[in-house]
């Protein structure tokens, strides 16, 4: 075999379909396109889904579901990848430097799947119920950036609280 006998398999290539070549050919004339109207003419065609000014099936049908933008914002972390983790406190920064979280996630979430048999502590994770009774039973514990924030937040004093001093 040769670069130069190389050729296709028979019946593999066609001739293009030649339109409006003389009637002989049997696609003269009208080139196909029949007698008249609109689909005979050049340009003139309508929209995709125009159902001749009937109300098109795309915009009869409801509106349906909904696509989240925020949806990969929270990843879930296994137990099981948090054991295989070097640091004790864990946080969201740490599990970005394991790669165990995506870089453009904004939160993460310790689900319940595998065992953990060391000792951590998460700051600022959120974890699943039976996560955390996991963790808290292997002698970590979780601090959620939540709690945190109200204990350091007190809400303010009203003008009632002030008169009554």
């Amino acid at each position: 075999m040769r670069l130069n006998s190389l050729q296709p398999a028979a019946g593999a290539k066609r001739s293009r379909h030649r339109v409006g070549r003389g009637v002989g050919s049997g696609w003269g004339k009208t080139a196909g396109l029949g007698h008249k109207g609109q689909r005979a003419r050049s340009g003139g065609y309508h929209k995709v889904g125009f159902e001749g000014g009937q109300m098109p099936l795309h915009r009869r049908l409801p509106k349906r579901g909904f696509a989240s933008p925020t949806r990969d914002a929270t990843a879930e972390v296994r137990l099981s990848d948090l054991e295989g983790m070097k640091a004790t406190e864990i946080d969201l920064a740490a599990l970005k430097a394991e790669r165990l979280v995506a870089r453009g996630a904004l939160a993460a979430k310790v689900i319940l799947s595998g065992k953990l048999a060391r000792k951590l502590t998460l700051k600022g994770v959120k974890a699943s119920k039976g996560a955390r009774a996991a963790i808290e039973a292997a002698g970590g514990s979780v601090v959620d950036s939540a709690e945190k924030k109200s204990e350091e937040k007190k809400p303010p004093e009203t003008k009632s609280q002030k008169a009554k001093e």
